[in-house]
């Protein structure tokens, strides 16, 4: 997962940030990826005290979309506990890529 800048707040996410880091999700409709990456996230966000999964419809959100250069679902970023982009990566994460990218957020 790459490094990326920028801060996202509960008024673009939707919800509240995790206490400690927030997975977001980029997703689309008919993304077989996407409900693979779903799964992998929530179970990850189960696992880690103080992290929340979010998923975002890109197509319903494509102000946020643009304003990311989201250019392909799935995209996962994760946030640090201020909402700040520490981890970006477009395709379908690995689990232990998703671990190890939340050392960088706690």
């Amino acid at each position: 997962m790459a490094d990326a800048g920028g801060v996202l707040g509960p008024g673009q996410l939707g919800q509240a940030l995790g206490e400690r880091a927030t997975l977001v999700q980029f997703s689309s409709a008919f993304c077989q990826p996407c409900r693979a990456t779903r799964r992998i996230l929530a179970d990850v966000a189960d696992m880690v005290e103080g992290v929340v999964h979010v998923e975002i419809d890109a197509e319903e959100h494509l102000g946020l979309v643009r304003a990311l250069g989201i250019a392909r679902t799935p995209t996962v970023l994760v946030l640090d506990r201020a909402g700040r982009i520490v981890r970006r990566a477009a395709g379908q994460p690995r689990r232990a890529d998703v671990i190890a990218a939340l050392g960088h957020a706690v």
